[in-house]
């Protein structure tokens, strides 16, 4: 299994965490999805490595931003 951390740019809230947590789990091969709202963290589980594209458009489809690595 593979785990990777981003940090997303403008979660507010719980439902912007919701709306994270639902696009990226969409992606092929996600197994889990942890967010940490306070600090913007988004913790990602996956079967194989994923592209960082694929978490970004998948964020960016929820209406947020990564911060740049």
């Amino acid at each position: 299994m593979s785990t990777s951390t981003y940090t997303v740019v403008g979660m507010t809230c719980s439902h912007c965490a919701m709306s994270v947590t639902e696009e990226i789990t969409a992606i092929p091969g996600v197994e889990n999805v942890d967010v940490d709202l306070a600090s913007g963290q988004v913790t990602v589980s996956s079967g194989s490595d994923l592209d960082r594209s694929q978490v970004q458009e998948a964020v960016e489809e929820a209406g947020y931003q990564l911060a740049a690595s």
